[in-house]
């Protein structure tokens, strides 16, 4: 189906179905969505490190930049570039933001970015897709790879949830293990502005 064609078949189902919800019929295909966008700051950037008997820490990155392409009729060869600033890490809890900040964790005295290359991208549903790619961290570089939903679709922007896991020890950023989670879990909303 070709882009103009999943574009008209969700205007006529707005026009059949007006009750039915925005997500329905309002968020095309990825592959009518291709384009090159670039990463607003409305997006939302949380984590979240889990705690043996409760609690855990979470936050959210205030710093980050970045842009993907979506390419049409190749989603697999589409590009995302994503980094951010260890830095703009908050919690809400001014002790574990400077830990987090420390050489124990992300040593933003020495390392300014943490950055997210892509390699493929892996069309799983009309709306979904698979990342895989490299993050940089910390002096250390490891594959890892996230899940993708389209959440919106307008004229010039677009909206992802992003969600996946990490393994702190691939970065030299474990301390805490066990009583803390190896595993850090991301949960993004993501925004994009047609460039």
């Amino acid at each position: 189906m070709t882009q103009k064609s999943v574009l008209l078949a969700t205007l006529l189902l707005s026009a059949a179905f007006p009750a039915v919800g925005r997500s329905a019929v309002e968020v095309p295909s990825l592959s009518a969505a291709a384009g090159r966008y670039a990463i607003t700051p409305k997006s939302n950037i949380g984590f979240a490190v889990d705690q043996v008997g409760g609690g855990g820490i979470k936050g959210r990155f205030g710093k980050f930049s970045g842009t993907f392409n979506l390419k049409a009729g190749d989603l697999a060869h589409s590009i995302v570039n994503f980094e951010l600033q260890p830095e703009s890490v908050s919690t809400g809890q001014d002790r574990v933001d400077a830990f987090l900040r420390s050489g124990a964790v992300f040593d933003t005295s020495h390392f300014e970015k943490i950055t997210f290359r892509s390699e493929r991208v892996e069309q799983t549903g009309p709306d979904s897709a698979h990342v895989s790619g490299t993050l940089t961290a910390k002096g250390h570089s490891s594959p890892e790879s996230f899940d993708v939903k389209l959440t919106s679709f307008g004229d010039r922007s677009i909206a992802f949830n992003v969600s996946g896991k990490i393994f702190r020890s691939r970065y030299s950023m474990d301390v805490g293990t066990p009583i803390y989670s190896n595993v850090v879990q991301f949960d993004m909303m993501i925004e994009g502005q047609r460039d």
